[in-house]
């Protein structure tokens, strides 16, 4: 294997093996592409199957190995269907593992025509493997008798096999996961995520802030409509509440504000790897005026290229209410 990168010598992390240039794909018949997670406990399996499923893939942790075979194509038949992109992670605590059968199994997958898979092993050095477990209190699989240091130790020995025959090594201390994410997709010549799944939801003040949402704004300084004959019992979904939001001085500059802010932030969220961004807007009562500019933001949204759900949390909460004629609740 062909170290790519030397890390005494740069800040870039260590990794080897077979892999294109960065931003080309690979050229291979395949129709299948089974990659496997391997390496040391702590050193970011569980990270890295994250940003493969962003990335379209099924992913299996502590998959058995004899229950692999049932995943692979078996006849010409099985070849006809659509292309799977499968990730599986598999170390010292997947039950029946065993360096030399791992090593068996994915022998007998590179030499089918059909499949192209890739072996990943990540690791990391001993101290940041220690300040990982001591943070998460978590037991080191190899350390129940031993001190953690010679878990890791051992654990390191026994997975050497693996990281000679890994097509890509990478070395995971202090990698951030988008770096991680970013790269698995130069490295295998992965299709670029290009959009957020967005959630954009209105909710009201007196029931509290949405626990999940990212970034939160506040509409309350808007006229509010519920004190205006006739605009009462309708909701930020109707047109004349949405006529007398519009008409409020302050109303265009804020949304120009407001798109003007999250214009440049949705890119570098997708850059640092981040797949979903929950957006909150929040009033008073949670039906006129965050209703209103959640819709209105939401249709800004998709005309930037985002997948977007919007969610109306507090709409229909109050007693009694029944939607106007025409409108959807959510």
């Amino acid at each position: 294997m062909t170290p790519i990168a030397d890390p005494f010598s740069s800040d870039e992390p260590q990794i080897s093996g077979d892999q294109p240039q960065r931003g080309q794909p690979e050229r291979v018949p395949a129709i299948h592409r089974i990659f496997v997670i391997t390496g040391l406990s702590g050193a970011g399996k569980t990270t890295a199957l994250k940003a493969l499923e962003d990335l379209d893939f099924e992913c299996i942790d502590h998959l058995p190995l004899r229950l692999l075979p049932r995943l692979l194509p078996t006849s010409k038949d099985d070849a006809l269907r659509p292309a799977q992109r499968l990730a599986l992670g598999v170390d010292v605590r997947t039950r029946d593992f065993a360096v030399e059968t791992c090593l068996k199994t994915i022998e007998a997958m590179r030499v089918d025509p059909r499949i192209l898979t890739k072996l990943i092993f990540l690791y990391c050095d001993e101290e940041e493997l220690r300040r990982r477990y001591t943070a998460t209190r978590h037991r080191h699989p190899l350390s129940r008798d031993l001190p953690l240091i010679q878990g890791i130790s051992r654990e390191r020995q026994i997975l050497s096999p693996l990281r000679q025959s890994a097509d890509l090594t990478i070395d995971t201390t202090g990698l951030n996961p988008g770096y991680l994410k970013s790269l698995l997709q130069s490295s295998f010549g992965l299709p670029e995520q290009g959009s957020l799944a967005v959630q954009v939801t209105s909710f009201s003040y007196r029931s509290g802030l949405p626990r999940d949402a990212d970034l939160v704004f506040d509409v309350r300084f808007l006229t509010n409509p519920y004190y205006q004959t006739g605009l009462k019992g309708l909701t930020g979904r109707d047109q004349p509440v949405q006529e007398f939001i519009r008409a409020d001085a302050a109303y265009a500059s804020f949304f120009v504000s407001l798109t003007g802010l999250l214009q440049p932030l949705l890119p570098r969220y997708v850059a640092e790897g981040k797949s979903y961004l929950t957006i909150a807007v929040g009033c008073t009562g949670g039906r006129h005026r965050s209703v209103f500019v959640t819709e209105e933001l939401a249709t800004w949204l998709r005309s930037q290229g985002q997948q977007v759900q919007v969610l109306h949390r507090d709409l229909e909460r109050s007693a009694g209410r029944i939607p106007p004629a025409g409108s959807k609740a959510l």
